[in-house]
């Protein structure tokens, strides 16, 4: 494994963002996550069962990547050493989790509607967010830096697959059931971030140093740790809640159309 580890590592300039590069990616990748998402979402709508085999492929797809990130990063980058900064558990991770433990909610409906609005929102919200802002995903070897692009790609390309296959749960209140989880996941950041004595930092909520999030980290030098932390998790709801309202408001104009 090693061997191989150290095959692909193929060094490359770190990229900027807003490069060439940068922007090129985005845009082919985009394009193709929502053409792509047509056929997805006509397969998901074929039976009952085929949404839950498709994301389950998807969470096979993105664990596989993330073990050989997580290897490399052992084994090229950190020496053999653990570096819990690289952790799997951003927001942008649950998704793989979630892909993964699907199948076994297929037969209880309304607990797999939640987690399907959960895949739509914020899957969506966090694939976008990172694409435009990629800092943390560009790295000086040329399949790290694919892995973090092609990761948030195919996060978009699921929320917009479980958007035109009709999964998620309408409404405000549709979303709303969601929030409950996604706080679950903050507090299981938090405690991963207090157990490593602040060399994790899950969602970027660590209390050991402002919110590393650009804005954030302003509003955290500002008002203090705690509410820039505070404000980081307001501004995350409410870009679910636009997400998904703004889904639906696309929804019903395609409709209008049709």
């Amino acid at each position: 494994m090693e061997t191989f580890l150290e095959k692909t590592a193929w060094p490359m300039t770190v990229p900027e963002p807003g490069s060439a590069f940068h922007l090129l990616f985005v845009l082919f990748g985009l394009a193709a996550a929502l053409g792509l998402s047509r056929r997805a979402a006509a397969f998901c709508r074929k039976n009952e069962k085929a949404p839950f085999r498709f994301l389950l492929l998807c969470g096979l797809i993105l664990a596989a990547g993330e073990l050989y990130k997580q290897l490399f990063l052992y084994e090229i980058v950190n020496g053999g050493r653990y570096n819990w900064w690289y952790f799997p558990f951003q927001l942008c991770s649950t998704p793989m989790y979630l892909c993964l433990v699907l199948p076994l909610f297929r037969r209880r409906r309304r607990a797999a509607g939640l987690l399907f609005t959960y895949l739509q929102d914020f899957s969506l919200l966090g694939g976008v967010m990172a694409l435009a802002e990629p800092s943390g995903l560009f790295h000086p070897y040329w399949t790290l830096t694919l892995h973090g692009l092609l990761w948030h790609i195919l996060l978009v390309f699921l929320g917009l697959t479980i958007f035109r296959a009709g999964l998620a749960d309408p409404g405000v209140r549709g979303y709303a059931r969601t929030l409950p989880l996604l706080f679950l996941f903050c507090l299981m950041a938090t405690a991963i971030n207090v157990a490593t004595g602040g060399q994790a930092d899950m969602f970027y909520i660590s209390p050991y140093y402002p919110v590393t999030q650009v804005v954030f980290h302003r509003l955290s030098l500002l008002f203090g740790t705690p509410a820039g932390i505070a404000l980081y998790l307001l501004a995350l709801c409410l870009g679910g809640l636009l997400t998904h309202l703004g889904l639906e408001r696309i929804s019903q104009l395609c409709k209008r159309r049709n």
